[in-house]
């Protein structure tokens, strides 16, 4: 087996990276920064979605398996529409083509749950979820999705997966995690005992345990594959395991929910409140199923994290 890894030194590519090392995995890295990868490995430069053809057939060349963990994360603020399309859709487009010529084994692409429902959207979602993605990063993860299957269906192969995904979490930890980490890192009292809705997250090292299981067990592959830890956890709780571990008391303090959401209409701040008041749980019952472990000490790893500091 020698696996293609792209996007090799993002947040979830590195993990994903380790992990496959560890089960002794050849490797090819792909990244648009391979200066800062691991100069022991085979390091290539990741093709733009609008390079040749040739490109993608090159990265692709001499590799059984494909992880593909590049794309465009829905961090970047100022990205249009047209971006997210590009840097999704597109790209993964052009990778799956060239990977369904002449990769013999599989395609895992991860997806995110935003390729399903939007962040303000309170529901529970598994595999056969109809999408409804609302923003500009979930339709071109949805879009990339729909792309790949078509890409490896044209071969007559059915070895291509989305796995989608839930909020990660791990040292250096981003997005709305990362905000709450801040928040939590403060002496003042907090009023996040209304935020009770539950969500699920998903550890580093438990998207990368997927990865290798998707790539590994033996049955055929489904199309759509949904992980998250064991059980969800609510707002409060997360930032109340941020706050252990930073050796602060909780001081979380439980304010009606309607005088904090017109607060928060006031100050410009009412998508970010819906999405923290949402409740969004994500089915890993497929992959459980199969024989992956899920993590199940979702707030002592939050806690963790905060001790260590985020690095």
């Amino acid at each position: 087996m020698k696996v293609l890894v792209t996007g090799a030194t993002g947040f979830i590519g590195r993990q994903v990276v380790r992990q496959l090392r560890e089960a002794g995995v050849e490797l090819r890295l792909a990244s648009r920064h391979p200066e800062s990868l691991d100069p022991g490995s085979e390091t290539v430069p990741m093709p733009g979605f609008d390079a040749p053809a040739a490109a993608f057939l090159a990265l692709t060349r001499d590799v059984t398996d494909v992880v593909h963990c590049a794309g465009l994360n829905n961090d970047q603020g100022n990205a249009s529409e047209a971006d997210f399309l590009a840097g999704n859709a597109e790209l993964s487009a052009r990778l799956a083509q060239a990977s369904a010529e002449q990769a013999s084994g599989r395609f895992i692409h991860l997806s995110s749950i935003r390729a399903v429902i939007g962040a303000r959207v309170s529901a529970t979602i598994d595999e056969d979820t109809i999408p409804d993605p609302q923003c500009a990063y979930g339709r071109s993860k949805r879009e990339a999705e729909t792309r790949v299957r078509d890409a490896y269906a044209l071969h007559g192969r059915s070895d291509a997966a989305a796995l989608r995904l839930p909020p990660v979490y791990g040292p250096g930890l981003k997005g709305n995690l990362a905000t709450l980490m801040r928040l939590a890192d403060t002496a003042l009292p907090l009023p996040t005992g209304a935020l009770t809705g539950n969500r699920s997250l998903l550890s580093l090292s438990s998207a990368a345990g997927a990865v290798w299981h998707l790539l590994s067990h033996p049955e055929p592959l489904r199309p759509i594959y949904g992980a998250s830890d064991v059980a969800p956890v609510s707002v409060a709780a997360i930032v109340g395991a941020f706050r252990r571990g930073f050796g602060r008391p909780a001081r979380l303090v439980a304010v009606p929910a309607g005088p904090m959401r017109a607060a928060a209409v006031l100050l410009g701040k009412r998508m970010f409140w819906d999405s923290m008041t949402a409740t969004q749980i994500c089915d890993p019952s497929l992959l459980a199923s199969e024989g992956w472990l899920p993590e199940t000490a979702t707030l002592e790893r939050l806690a963790a994290i905060a001790r260590l500091g985020n690095t």
